[in-house]
């Protein structure tokens, strides 16, 4: 284990900042700061925003709404959640989310253990489903088996 220091982010900082599934991704800390325990992030989903259903097969992921109303898909079931709801999908769960209102929401989104910010990585940096999105599902399910993720079109 590597010896860590305390690490602020602080508003204003500078965050790495990803776009991906229509939405803005601001990462907080990765595997690399944090030994690999959690990947830590914000994101900003516009309307319309949030990623198809899919499947973690290595990590719980968990939701916690700051702004806004997003509504998860889950256990065949739909939730809204708007400001101050906590939500955890565990590793295995088919989900989505989507925002399904004209406001952008906003919320905090916890990955243990970390290294699923590769995907998000990769996937920020596709342009070849953005360019056939025929083929988008194809492309993501094969960036996404590196990762243990399998994603869905319903």
């Amino acid at each position: 284990m590597s010896e860590r220091k305390v690490r602020v982010v602080r508003p204003g900082d500078k965050k790495h900042t990803i776009f991906g599934a229509g939405d803005e991704y601001r990462y907080f800390a990765t595997a690399k700061e944090t030994d690999g325990h959690y990947f830590f992030l914000e994101g900003i989903v516009p309307p319309g925003g949030g990623p198809p259903p899919h499947i973690q097969t290595r990590e719980e992921e968990a939701f916690y709404i700051l702004e806004g109303t997003v509504t998860f898909y889950a256990h065949e079931k739909a939730i809204d959640a708007g400001p101050g709801t906590y939500l955890n999908i565990p590793k295995g769960a088919k989900h989505s989310f989507k925002n399904n209102t004209e406001e952008t929401a906003r919320m905090l989104i916890f990955f243990a253990p970390a290294g699923v910010e590769g995907l998000f990585d990769e996937m920020a940096g596709d342009t070849k489903s953005a360019a056939q999105p025929e083929q988008a599902l194809d492309i993501m399910n094969e960036v996404g088996e590196k990762y243990g993720l399998q994603f869905f079109t319903e």
